[in-house]
């Protein structure tokens, strides 16, 4: 049973750096081209950032879900807990920048 446990302990800690370096390289991806973008004065610019932000955003979300497997106290739930709450949260107003801008450039077509 020790085994299995550290197997998985193990595998987590893999997927959750995977999860987490997967949504860094996303958001300075995105950083990336927004400047590029609005160095040309792309009008969809800010578009195209925010998409990147909430994708990485995402994958960080997942790391940290996944952090919650292997946490033992309460005091380290709780952190996790926050760190999703407010990932979320960022999240859910990217995308509602997100679907803001859309509507804008759907009126301006």
């Amino acid at each position: 049973m020790h085994f299995l446990e550290a197997c998985l302990n193990y595998m987590v800690s893999i997927a959750i750096l995977i999860f987490e370096y997967i949504g860094v390289s996303i958001i300075i991806v995105s950083g990336i081209r927004g400047c590029y973008n609005y160095i040309r004065r792309s009008p969809e610019t800010k578009l195209i950032l925010a998409k990147g932000l909430a994708m990485g955003l995402e994958f960080k979300m997942g790391s940290e879900i996944l952090r919650t497997v292997v946490v033992r106290e309460w005091s380290e739930i709780a952190t996790v807990a926050g760190i999703i709450i407010l990932r979320a949260a960022l999240t859910f107003l990217i995308h509602w920048e997100i679907k803001q801008e859309e509507v804008g450039n759907q009126k301006m077509e």
